[in-house]
């Protein structure tokens, strides 16, 4: 018997719920995954070499998985700060509340699926632009993100 947890990300096609792309501070995120009604999302997210989202927290916790490339990830733990360099393999968790941020150092994009809650998948789709950005965000874009960020419950502590 097949599980009915099976998902073809093929399948939303038919529905009109097929991946779709936003770009967020330079990063382009894919949907993968919405299920309507739960807090669940999946998005793939690629972080361009050189690029960092900047240190945040918020009440959901975060799970990512690399894909390609390596992903420096920080994060405020009970004992301390800590620094994790995340390869294509690794699973990251990120607890709730917890502060965190991500800078890709390498000279490749660095690709990692992220499952993520409803606020945040919503601030990724209502505030992420459609198209790719022609240069790197500005002091006003960054603001402009920030202020909306807060709406959705997230709180940006250093851009």
């Amino acid at each position: 018997m097949m599980s009915n947890s099976f998902v073809n990300v093929h399948a939303g096609e038919e529905t009109g719920d097929e991946a779709k792309r936003f770009f967020v501070l330079g990063e382009r995120i894919e949907r993968r995954l919405r299920i309507r009604g739960n807090w669940l999302n999946l998005f793939d997210v690629t972080v361009p070499p050189g690029s960092r989202t900047p240190r945040h927290a918020h009440a959901s916790p975060e799970v990512f998985r690399i894909l390609e490339g390596c992903l420096t990830i920080w994060r405020q733990t009970d004992n301390g700060p800590e620094e994790i360099e995340a390869g294509a393999g690794d699973i990251v968790s990120i607890a709730p509340f917890m502060v965190h941020g991500y800078a890709n150092r390498g000279t490749v994009p660095a690709v990692f699926s992220a499952v993520v809650d409803r606020d945040m998948a919503e601030f990724i789709e209502e505030e992420g632009a459609t198209e790719p950005p022609k240069a790197r965000p500005s002091a006003e874009t960054i603001a402009r993100m920030t202020a909306a960020a807060n709406a959705y419950g997230i709180t940006i502590l250093a851009a």
